[in-house]
């Protein structure tokens, strides 16, 4: 990977703006700015709105952890995004996300055997990924088992780590020390 653009900012290097919302930040997740963020904060008020959302997203969805990853892992996929891959594979097998279908969606393979809530949220990620839309069969499915708040939710948290992946490629943010990528590249 070539240099990282937006490294973590040192303290000293920060303007008055960006060390509140440093503070901020750290309060409400307990640890310092990183990740996604260390490239964010260079628009503070940016950094502090999207913390809020994924805030909901991450923790609060009324999408089950597993689902939620799911559509996480896919949108790090399709992205080629290997921090966020990184960071959110974990949490959907702690979710209870089978390793096997996280080794598809790393290959770029449907899964095989997902159950119904899976494979629904599975295709109205790949189709809003793939068409930007999802069809009337996909729509039909995802809303008979999750209601229109899980809609919504399944939308946003698509949509919300986009914007995440976007930000980790344009910023080339570096994995954690020590990390190896969990996804390789697809040819171009």
């Amino acid at each position: 990977m070539a240099h990282e653009r937006m490294p973590i900012l040192p303290a000293e290097d920060m303007t008055e703006e960006q060390k509140a919302a440093a503070a901020i930040f750290a309060e409400g997740r307990g640890y310092a700015v990183r990740g996604p963020f260390a490239a964010l904060i260079r628009s503070p008020e940016v950094m502090l709105r999207a913390k809020a959302m994924g805030d909901y997203l991450r923790f609060k969805s009324s999408l089950p952890p597993r689902l939620n990853e799911l559509a996480i892992i896919v949108t790090a996929r399709y992205w080629g995004q290997s921090y966020e891959w990184h960071a959110h594979r974990p949490l959907a097998e702690k979710g209870g996300l089978r390793p096997e279908i996280a080794d598809a969606i790393a290959d770029g393979r449907r899964p095989r055997d997902m159950s119904l809530d899976e494979a629904a949220v599975y295709d109205f990620a790949t189709e809003l990924h793939q068409n930007k839309c999802v069809s009337d069969d996909t729509y039909a499915r995802a809303l008979a088992l999750f209601g229109e708040q899980g809609v919504i939710d399944l939308t946003a948290v698509n949509g919300y780590y986009t914007l995440i992946a976007m930000v980790l490629n344009v910023a080339r943010t570096a994995l954690p020390a020590g990390a190896t990528p969990g996804l390789t590249p697809f040819p171009k």
